[in-house]
């Protein structure tokens, strides 16, 4: 089985990218009046990216005059809407919110697949997030959508109302994953979130300003697993650290578990290096290290002045970034178990212990994070693969 083939960083995102990355389009407008219509000009207008649609007979409507584009049609709206639910990753319909939700039920599937769904009246009185709040990432969509049209943004997700954490998004602007092992918690923490019951949280890896505002009342630090545990709280935890599961089987039953893009694998190897050995020693390395693969922000390495074919067969399947660095960068970082074999080959005395801690200091050093941390040091995978792992340490954790 390939321990990589949820590891894909398709996200960025849009970081609302929630399994959506099969969908072609980002979003639809679909007009069925001639205020409907004059509407779809004014996103178009701003949002230029957006794709409209409309019915044929509008098509010499003096409105029109002002779109650049629009997508005529002449099937029914529902036949359209049908289309379109399973081609974007959003639908913006003005007209009526009941219209819109009998064209979409037989479509609906849950909330990881669905696209976000707006619904806006014909006087652009109310833009309705209808669909996906959350994960679909439809809250942010209307809000937006209210701005541009100087409307109300209708929002009736209860972590939004009531201004408390949305545990199914917690950091995805940073693009954290949920460790899948941990999803079907999702549901029972996010009621106890909403109904402010007692939640323990638990950080040791990541980005910290996840949570700009003061926390809810109702929700407790823990500065160490073990009080977490001890808490029998429900609890949220943020780690690149594997859990024993013999030892915390109770807590994990209660958690959900959040995984950070923390770690940078620096990795020494030759032009012959297969996609195979790489995955192998990392799965190896992250295994003994009892670090979580989803965590993995970017492979760093050597500039060689040439592409080693493994190394791109294997960002390509995984979706893992690779960044490089020059042997003069690399020859800058003091490392524990420098080569003076690898710096006559390589010209640097480290290759995959440096490029971690290159990579954890990262190359545009992102205002809040300081520098890299090795955390398993390098480890040779013979005949042609080192493998060193670093954690990104920001200035909270300092």
């Amino acid at each position: 089985m390939d321990v990589y083939a949820t590891t894909n960083t398709n996200h960025n995102h849009n970081h609302h990218d929630h399994a959506t990355n099969a969908k072609k389009g980002r979003v639809a407008v679909v007009a069925i009046t001639k205020h409907g219509l004059e509407i779809a000009g004014r996103l178009k207008s701003i949002m230029r990216e957006w794709d409209v649609y409309a019915p044929e007979k509008f098509r010499s409507s003096p409105v029109t005059s002002m779109m650049v584009e629009v997508n005529w049609y002449n099937e029914p709206s529902a036949a359209l809407i049908a289309r379109l639910f399973n081609s974007y990753n959003a639908l913006i319909c003005i007209f009526s919110l009941g219209a819109v939700i009998r064209m979409i039920a037989p479509y609906i599937r849950d909330k990881r697949s669905d696209p976000a769904v707006l619904v806006i009246d014909d006087a652009a009185r109310f833009v309705i997030s209808a669909l996906s709040g959350h994960l679909g990432g439809a809250n942010a969509l209307a809000r937006l959508v209210a701005r541009i049209l100087n409307s109300t943004p209708v929002i009736t997700t209860a972590a939004d109302v009531n201004e408390t954490i949305a545990v199914d998004l917690l950091g995805s602007e940073f693009g954290w994953r949920i460790d899948e092992a941990s999803e079907h918690n999702i549901t029972m923490l996010s009621a106890a979130m909403v109904n402010e019951e007692p939640i323990g949280i638990y950080q040791d890896a990541g980005e910290r300003g996840w949570w700009s505002k003061e926390l809810p009342k109702n929700v407790r630090i823990f500065n160490s697993i073990d009080e977490l545990n001890a808490s029998g709280l429900k609890a949220l935890i943020i780690t690149d650290r594997l859990i024993d599961d013999s030892r915390y089987a109770e807590l994990l039953g209660r958690a959900v578990v959040y995984r950070p893009k923390s770690l940078v694998v620096g990795l020494g190897l030759h032009w012959d290096t297969s996609s195979d050995e790489i995955a192998k020693g990392i799965e190896h390395t992250f295994k003994d290290a009892m670090l979580s693969i989803h965590s993995i922000r970017c492979i760093a390495t050597l500039e060689r002045g040439y592409e080693v074919k493994g190394l791109k067969e294997f960002s390509e399947r995984t979706g893992i970034p690779v960044e490089y660095y020059t042997k003069d960068q690399l020859a800058s970082i003091q490392v524990p178990n420098p080569s003076t074999l690898v710096k006559m080959y390589e010209g640097t005395p480290s290759v995959a212990e440096a490029a971690a801690l290159a990579g954890a200091s990262g190359k545009d050093m992102e205002k809040d994070r300081k520098k890299g941390e090795l955390v398993v040091e390098k480890r040779k995978f013979p005949p042609n693969l080192t493998v060193a792992v670093a954690r990104i340490i920001y200035d909270s954790q300092q």
